[in-house]
């Protein structure tokens, strides 16, 4: 066989296995994102779980609970401490 036709046979493959990658299931790359680090660029570490999980539908019921609890005694990790710390 010629050079020619190894190199056209090569480049056919190359473009095959190509358009492969644009045609992955959307499922499957949206589960893959949650594998990948945090410092490569994956979730942060407080992301609410994915919507139609059941961690998620716990996350909701959680959150409406702190929602109806006053202010007062709500236990706001995120902005607790930065109001204590402006009142001062």
């Amino acid at each position: 066989m010629s050079m020619r036709f190894h190199s056209l046979l090569l480049l056919v493959g190359f473009a095959a296995g190509l358009s492969g990658c644009g045609t992955v299931n959307e499922k499957l790359s949206a589960g893959m994102g949650d594998y990948v680090p945090q410092w490569a660029g994956g979730l942060p570490a407080d992301a609410p779980p994915r919507p139609g999980t059941p961690q998620y539908d716990a996350w909701m019921k959680e959150r409406e609970q702190r929602r109806l609890q006053p202010a007062a005694t709500r236990d706001d990790s995120k902005t607790g401490q930065s109001r204590l710390d402006a009142a001062q």
